[in-house]
């Protein structure tokens, strides 16, 4: 570096004695032509180095590159806050963890205290009877609580539920059947007295007897025919649904019409409402006498059911009563166990 100032130096020194006379020539042509007052101060022509800032950045005035470092200050300083923070934050769990760490060593330190103090009350005079024995030598006692505990799981987890299941599935049966029989005995009741009472209204309307058909020719109607129950209406209807041509071709044709009229319009019946009484007793007495026959299997079947839930609950009980009574010694035998391998292992 001090060379090229050197070199610089003596440059500047010809340069200097070289325009000197160039410049007094040029003044005083210039003086000839136009009056002119030379300034106080004369021009440099050059310059030198103790003249330069050597150490002024070039950037210092720019405004971009004032811009860029305003930014580069704003996310250095926004680093160092984060950094801050995330200082905090690990200093906070280290603190926690501390805290938990000199917890567990208190209450360890505390557990190891009482159970010196509590082994210091045992019983020493242990005999050799009172060491448990190996795993493979099973007393009496115990293959007894499992043989027991083998019966109780087959009574109460196979038989037991197997009777209960057998006797709900027969009961449901039954009652399934009983239900159809007395749908079908109702029916049955209610279509022999409702023909019997269609003939007596045909004959009221039509006033002669000549012109209504038999109940022999009526009984083509069958059970079959009604599936939800029997009322009189509903033999009407039926008897125009399905019989309406045969009757007019066998020459009951004012007996049809009767019908087809009552068939369309209900309320015509209100005229003759004892007979739609009886026609409903006796759907209800045919209904009644099935059930009074059933009662007997139905009551038996009722007891059986019963019994079944009873001796599963006792079945339970007494399981579970075993169960914990046989859970609380071996609860004891370990803890014996435990309690004199370490009383051995000091």
């Amino acid at each position: 570096m001090m060379f090229h100032y050197f070199n610089i130096l003596l440059c500047s020194l010809p340069l200097n004695i070289l325009l000197t006379p160039s410049y007094e020539i040029n003044m005083k042509s210039h003086n000839r032509s136009t009056l002119h007052t030379l300034n106080a101060k004369p021009i440099k022509i050059h310059r030198s180095l103790c003249e330069c800032d050597l150490y002024t950045s070039t950037y210092d005035n720019d405004p971009e590159m004032k811009e860029v470092m305003q930014q580069f200050d704003d996310r250095a300083a926004q680093r160092f806050k984060e950094y801050e923070e995330m200082l905090q934050y690990k200093r906070k769990q280290c603190k926690k963890q501390c805290d938990k760490d000199i917890q567990k060593i208190i209450l360890k330190d505390k557990i190891e205290k009482e159970l010196t103090e509590n082994f210091s009350a045992l019983q020493t005079d242990i005999s050799t009877n009172d060491i448990p024995t190996c795993i493979c030598e099973k007393s009496v006692a115990d293959k007894v609580e499992k043989t027991c505990l083998k019966c109780g799981g087959i009574l109460g987890g196979g038989i037991a539920p197997g009777w209960s299941l057998v006797s709900g599935l027969g009961y449901m049966a039954w009652t399934r059947y009983i239900a159809a029989k007395v749908l079908e005995e109702g029916i049955k009741k209610g279509l022999e007295v409702g023909l019997v009472k269609v003939t007596e209204i045909a004959t009221q309307m039509i006033g002669d007897v000549n012109k209504v058909p038999s109940i022999d020719i009526l009984q083509k109607i069958t059970i079959g025919n009604f599936s939800d129950g029997v009322s009189l209406y509903d033999i009407f209807k039926t008897i125009d649904s399905t019989m309406s041509t045969e009757l007019e071709t066998q020459g009951y044709y004012d007996f049809s019409l009767s019908v087809q009229s009552i068939a369309d319009d209900p309320a015509k019946l209100k005229w003759c409402s004892q007979k739609v009484a009886d026609v409903t007793n006796a759907v209800a007495d045919g209904e009644a006498s099935v059930l009074t026959e059933a009662a007997p299997v139905t009551s038996g079947l009722n007891t059986a059911i019963i019994a079944s839930i009873v001796a599963i609950v006792v079945i339970i009980l007494v399981m579970s009563i075993i169960y914990l009574i046989l859970r609380y010694r071996r609860k004891k035998k370990i803890h014996k166990k435990l309690q004199y391998i370490k009383l051995l292992q000091q």
